[in-house]
C-alpha cells in the first residue's frame, strides 16, 4: 500500500513559537504559527491542508463515480472549508463544508445530487474524518 509522508518542526512555545510544514514530496513547505492557526496571521495551519487535502479527494471520488456511470466530468472544482471551534474537549473541527460545482454534459440536476453525496460518502478524506460533527455538501452543475 502507498504511504505518504510531511513533516512539521516547532520552535518555541504554543502563543509565541513558529514552525514549518512540508509536504514529503517537497512540492509545498510553509510556515505556521499560533496566529496563522487560532486567528488571521499570515501563513498556513494544519486546517487549511485538511481543506486541501478534502477538496482534492472528493474532486477525484466524484470523477471516479461518475465514470463508473458513464458520465465523463469536463470539470469538477470543490472547494471545502474547515471549522475550528471551541469544544470541552479543546479546540476541535467542528464542521466541513464541501461545495462542488461540476461540469458534467448530459445529466439531470437529481442524479448529479445523488452520485455526488455518494462521492462524500466515499472519499478516503471524508472517511478519515469521520469524527467530524457534520461534513456538509453542496454540489452543483454548471455549463462550460
Amino acid at each position: 500500500m502507498t504511504i505518504r509522508e510531511s513533516s512539521a518542526e516547532w520552535r518555541g512555545t504554543l502563543k509565541e513559537g513558529s514552525g514549518r510544514l512540508r509536504l514529503g514530496s517537497g512540492v509545498f513547505e510553509g510556515a505556521y504559527s499560533f496566529p496563522s492557526r487560532f486567528e488571521n496571521g499570515p501563513g498556513t495551519n494544519p486546517e487549511e491542508l485538511i481543506a486541501a487535502a478534502h477538496a482534492g479527494c472528493f474532486s477525484m471520488a466524484l470523477s471516479a463515480i461518475l465514470g463508473r456511470d458513464g458520465h465523463i466530468p469536463g470539470s469538477i472544482r470543490t472547494t471545502a472549508k474547515v471549522h475550528l471551534g471551541a469544544t470541552t474537549a479543546g479546540p476541535t473541527i467542528t464542521c466541513i463544508e464541501l461545495e462542488a460545482q461540476a461540469s458534467v454534459a448530459g445529466l439531470a440536476a437529481e442524479e448529479f445530487e445523488r452520485l455526488a453525496q455518494a462521492a462524500k460518502s466515499s472519499c478516503l478524506v471524508s472517511r478519515a474524518l469521520a469524527s467530524v460533527a457534520a461534513i456538509t455538501l453542496k454540489a452543483s452543475l454548471i455549463d462550460h
